[in-house]
């Protein structure tokens, strides 16, 4: 066993994780024609466009974007500050409109020398890039990086304090997240779709217009803006599982303003949404083979015994899971919310982020799989959809899936669509690949066209870029980090050979010290280090 590491610094989805929780929301999409890991869909995502850079002079008509000087004032925590930034509502008109962009930031404590702005997203897409910097950034990180960079985070349009898109009431998410996402039959499936098409319309009618405009592309010029109120030449960055996505896309356009930049947990632009999905789906299982393996060596383990293969435990979770399906257990929630198999299953998810919740997720489980009491996984599941205590909900979920709906088609158009792919993803998760599957299916009935698509990522010209891989890591799998790593001509890629969703401040001296060095001295690792 490796020894580490801290509890996690804070989630970073389902996605915040891809995100954190690409699939989770239902919605990292793109459809293809022939069946999901079939090697016609490989070779065609080789003939994938290369995302291109933009011209180096600043278009006249985005000036008065670029010349911004924004107003600070204290925020937060002690020794935060926020400010609005304005972006064009849409880069092709710039006329149509603007967005209002929160930044916040802390300026460098010194001593040294100050190297610029180091700007910071946790992923998602969805997740509060203010939060974190206020929650755990901005305190958090090495105390050295904090001494010569100040640390600013801007929501991308769409999320949290950026014009939030709202989708559903409090109530409504609650009977969301309870929908039966394993459908038996074709009443259950209509159910499923019924679901997807009300969670969609509600974002359609609380925000027409800026859902046609929160592409990743978007957010990355976006930040360009951002970096150029704040006087910095080039853009120094830390982006965590979507976050790297957002990370990858500003090199790409813009590879001559690129500074230092590290993505921890990194995507694979170059996927469609189908294949992300069940890349993902396979990602999860191979967390939960640790998880199991784990668990069994406890005594209080309710998948199994000391002798109890993998396979095994998982087959026992699923007949769990199929139990809910018929019958919740209670939790002793207030709104009167029983365990779900949907609501079980993201709680199960939501702990494979990070090891250091596995003791949790045991005695969740063993609660609600030996004592009906299925108050543990709920909390999880809670947490995982950023459900507070009085029945509210965060905007996560909802500018998820407006993002990652737009970045990509769907991965499937129909019902149909879902069943014919249910062997490969239940090939790669006997446990999730149904439900992961199902989930997929929402993107379909999103209220506006994708405007992205697959496509490589190089960034030509751009300085050393650390690409950052867990090896089993579930949301993020490994292998999208040396795909990108591959991808982008001056990456260097650094690998953490353990458990749980990213690497970077989560234990690992090895880690972390090459990524310092990479920040403070522009000293990036050697392609291919490996820690453990």
């Amino acid at each position: 066993m490796h020894t580490r590491r801290t509890p996690r610094r804070t989630r970073t989805a389902a996605c915040l994780l891809t995100a954190a929780a690409l699939l989770l929301s239902g919605c990292s999409s793109g459809s293809t024609p022939s069946t999901a890991g079939s090697a016609a869909q490989d070779s065609a995502q080789e003939k994938e466009p290369t995302l291109a850079p933009l011209p180096r002079s600043t278009p006249a008509a985005l000036t008065r974007y670029y010349g911004q000087k924004p107003s600070w004032r204290d925020c937060g925590a002690p020794g935060f500050q926020c400010a609005t930034v304005k972006a064009p509502l849409d880069y092709a008109d710039p006329s149509a409109g603007d967005v209002r962009l929160a930044v916040s930031r802390k300026k460098a404590t010194g001593p040294g020398e100050r190297l610029g702005s180091l700007l910071v997203n946790p992923g998602g897409p969805g997740g509060s890039a203010i939060g974190y910097l206020q929650a755990y950034a901005g305190i958090g990180y090495p105390a050295e990086v904090r001494a010569r960079y100040d640390m600013v985070a801007v929501d991308p349009r769409g999320v949290a304090r950026s014009e939030p898109v709202e989708c559903l009431s409090g109530p409504e998410m609650d009977a969301y997240t309870r929908t039966d996402v394993t459908p038996d039959d074709a009443e259950e499936a209509d159910t499923l779709v019924a679901a997807y098409r009300k969670f969609a319309e509600g974002c359609g009618a609380d925000a027409p217009k800026l859902l046609r405009h929160v592409s990743t592309v978007e957010a990355a010029r976006d930040m360009d803006i951002v970096r150029a109120a704040l006087g910095d030449e080039k853009l120094n960055y830390v982006g965590a599982s979507y976050g790297t996505f957002l990370g990858a896309t500003y090199a790409g356009l813009f590879p001559d303003r690129t500074g230092r930049l590290v993505l921890d947990g990194a995507m694979d632009p170059s996927l469609s949404a189908r294949r992300l999905n069940l890349e993902q789906t396979a990602g999860f299982d191979t967390a939960f083979t640790a998880f199991a393996k784990d668990c069994v060596r406890q005594d209080d383990c309710p998948l199994g015994g000391r002798d109890t293969p993998p396979g095994q435990a998982g087959e026992n979770l699923r007949e769990f899971f199929a139990e809910l399906d018929a019958r919740p257990v209670p939790t002793g929630d207030a709104d009167g919310r029983g365990l779900t198999e949907s609501l079980a299953t993201i709680g199960v998810i939501a702990a494979m982020y990070d090891e250091g919740s596995w003791p949790r997720l045991r005695e969740a489980l063993t609660a609600a799989m030996k004592e009906n009491d299925g108050a543990g996984l709920l909390v999880l599941a809670d947490s995982y959809y950023e459900r507070d205590a009085g029945g509210g909900y965060a905007n996560l979920m909802f500018a998820n899936a407006a993002v990652n709906c737009l970045d990509l088609p769907p991965a499937f158009g129909s019902p149909d669509e879902v069943r014919a792919a249910l062997a490969d993803f239940e090939k790669a998760s006997p446990v999730f690949g149904e439900g992961f599957a199902w989930m997929a299916l929402n993107c379909a009935y999103w209220p506006v066209r994708a405007t992205g698509e697959p496509q490589r990522i190089e960034a030509e010209g751009a300085p050393p870029i650390v690409v950052v891989g867990t090896t089993r890591d579930p949301a993020t799998p490994y292998r999208w980090a040396e795909a990108l790593a591959d991808q982008l001509s001056s990456a260097r890629l650094l690998t953490y050979e353990g458990d749980g969703h990213t690497a970077y401040g989560r234990g690992s001296d090895c880690i972390d010290s090459a990524i310092n060095a990479h920040l403070l001295r522009g000293t990036p690792p050697t392609d291919g280090k490996r820690c453990s």
